[in-house]
C-alpha cells in the first residue's frame, strides 16, 4: 500500500520527511543476518539499516516504516511484516554496536 506523504504524518513528524520515498531499495529477505561478522547483504543495506533506524528514533510507527521501507502492508501480512521490520532494526541496532567497526577495517586488516 503506497503511503503518500500527507498520510504518514503523526504527532507533528513526517515519516516522508524522514526517510528518502524516492530511492529503491534493493530486495531484502524476510530475515536479516543474524551473524557476528558483517556480511555482504548488510553492506548492500546500509541506507536501509540508517533509514530504518532514523524512523525508529523519531518516533514513527514501526507499521509506516515497514510499508515505506520495505513495500509491506502490515494489516495484509502482520507477521511477515512484523518479522521484517523487527529482524532489520536488530541488525540495524548491530550495527551501531560493533559492526560499524567492521566496515571501517581495510581489507587487509585482520581481527
Amino acid at each position: 500500500m503506497a503511503q503518500t506523504p500527507s498520510s504518514i504524518c503523526t504527532g507533528g513528524l513526517c515519516l516522508a520527511a524522514i526517510l528518502d520515498m524516492t530511492s529503491v531499495a534493493p530486495a531484502f529477505d524476510d530475515i536479516a543476518p543474524v551473524s557476528n561478522e558483517l556480511t555482504d547483504y548488510d553492506r548492500a543495506h546500509i541506507k536501509l539499516y540508517m533509514r530504518l533506524l532514523d524512523a525508529a528514533d523519531d518516533g514513527a510507527e514501526w507499521t509506516e516504516a515497514v510499508d515505506v521501507l520495505f513495500g509491506i502492508d502490515p494489516a495484509q501480512e502482520p507477521k511477515r511484516a512484523r518479522q521484517v521490520h523487527d529482524s532489520h532494526l536488530a541488525r540495524a541496532r548491530w550495527m551501531t554496536q560493533s559492526g560499524y567497526r567492521q566496515l571501517l577495517r581495510r581489507p587487509t586488516d585482520r581481527d
